[in-house]
C-alpha cells in the first residue's frame, strides 16, 4: 500500500537543509526536488553554503587566533544568511504580487459588476420595507397631482427638520418641488416630496426613520412597474422612486442609481 504524499512546501525545503526532517520525510523532499530542477538548484546552493559554514567552524585550527575563526564564522554565515533572506525576500514578493493581483481583480469585478459580480442596479436581494412605502407614497402623490381640489403644498427643508427631525439630501437646483406629504410610520412621521425633473421626469424623495441605525450605499432594484433606488445614512433612509422606462431599460436604472448616489453624498 503507498503512502500518501502531502505537498512539499517551502518550509519543508527548509527544514531539509537544516536537517530537521525524519527520513520518510526526506525522502518525499528528495523525490520533489528529482522532479523539479529550480527547486533543487536553490536547495543545492543553500546546502552548499550550510556546508561551507560547518567547514568554517570544524576546520579553523586550534592555533588561529580568534580574530581569524571569527572572520571566517562571520563570512560562512554573512553568505548563508544572504541566501536565506533572499530566498525569504522573493517568497515574500511572490506572495505579495498574487495578493495585489487578487485584490486588483477584486476592485475591477467589484467597479464592473458590483458586489458578488451583480450589480448594485440589478440586485435581486429584498430590498427594505421602506421602499414599498416609498412606492405607495409615491402612487399617492400621482393621484393627488390629477386632483384639481388637493394642492401641493410648498417645500421648507428647515421646517421640515424641526418637524420630523428628517434631513433632506440637496436637490438639484433644477428639480421643482411640486408637493410635500407627511405620512405616519413605526418609527416618527415620514416624508414623502413630489419632484419634476428634467432628466427623469416625475418622481418620488422618500424619507423615514426606519428605526436602526445604518450606513447603505445607493442600491437600485424595479418594483411594480417603477425603479427605486434607496440608501440610509444613520437614522434615516431614503428611496428615489421613478417612472421605469422601458425603452432605456437598465440604462435607466443606472441613470437613477447615480442621482441617488449623488443625493447621499450631500448629506455628508
Amino acid at each position: 500500500m503507498t503512502r500518501p504524499v502531502d505537498p512539499v512546501s517551502d518550509d519543508d525545503l527548509q527544514a531539509y537543509v537544516d536537517d530537521q526532517l525524519d527520513v520518510a520525510r526526506r525522502i518525499d523532499v528528495e523525490a520533489y526536488l528529482s522532479a523539479n530542477p529550480a527547486a533543487a538548484s536553490r536547495v543545492m546552493a543553500d546546502l552548499r553554503t550550510r556546508d561551507e559554514l560547518r567547514l568554517a567552524l570544524a576546520e579553523t585550527p586550534r592555533a588561529a587566533s580568534a580574530a581569524t575563526a571569527r572572520l571566517a564564522t562571520a563570512e560562512a554565515a554573512r553568505r548563508l544568511e544572504g541566501a536565506l533572506s533572499r530566498e525569504r525576500w522573493l517568497r515574500r514578493m511572490r506572495i505579495a504580487a498574487t495578493v495585489a493581483l487578487l485584490i486588483g481583480a477584486g476592485w475591477f469585478a467589484h467597479a464592473q459588476f458590483g458586489p458578488l459580480g451583480v450589480s448594485r442596479v440589478v440586485a435581486s436581494g429584498l430590498p427594505p420595507a421602506y421602499v414599498e412605502d416609498a412606492v405607495r407614497a409615491h402612487r399617492t402623490a400621482q393621484l393627488r397631482a390629477g386632483m384639481r381640489s388637493q394642492p401641493g403644498a410648498s417645500y421648507d427643508p428647515a421646517e421640515i427638520r424641526a418637524a420630523t427631525a428628517i434631513v433632506l439630501p440637496a436637490l438639484p437646483e433644477d428639480w421643482k418641488v411640486e408637493d410635500v406629504q407627511v405620512f405616519p410610520s413605526a418609527f416618527g412621521p415620514s416624508l414623502e416630496l413630489a419632484v419634476r425633473t428634467h432628466e427623469h421626469g416625475a418622481v418620488s424623495l422618500f424619507a423615514v426613520r426606519p428605526g436602526t441605525f445604518d450606513v447603505v450605499p445607493a442600491t437600485t432594484v424595479p418594483k411594480d412597474g417603477l425603479t427605486a433606488a434607496y440608501w440610509q445614512v444613520g437614522e434615516v433612509a431614503y428611496a428615489l422612486v421613478a417612472p421605469n422606462d422601458a425603452e432605456q431599460g437598465a440604462a435607466s436604472a443606472r441613470e437613477i442609481d447615480r442621482t441617488a448616489s449623488r443625493l447621499a453624498r450631500s448629506l455628508y
